[in-house]
């Protein structure tokens, strides 16, 4: 089963949404919450998973867990 975790980081080209483990880069963008928008889209789509949120300095600096719709932990009261 191929992963559905993405990373947001800095490149020469702006801001680049990229599926772990492929070889290819899904998209770049002109800021990095353009870049995260895009990457929750492709994740909610595809059934959950986690986003990476590089700084410009590389670092990973945040991460987010969207869920699938099935969180145990989702709530409503």
């Amino acid at each position: 089963m191929a992963s559905n975790d993405y990373n947001v980081f800095l490149t020469d080209n702006g801001w680049a949404v990229k599926g772990q483990g492929n070889s290819r880069v899904s998209g770049y963008l002109g800021t990095q919450a353009q870049a995260y928008d895009r990457a929750r889209e492709i994740v909610s789509n595809n059934g959950g998973g986690e986003i990476s949120l590089h700084g410009r300095n590389g670092a990973i600096r945040e991460k987010n867990t969207i869920p699938n719709g099935n969180d145990p932990r989702n709530i409503k009261g």
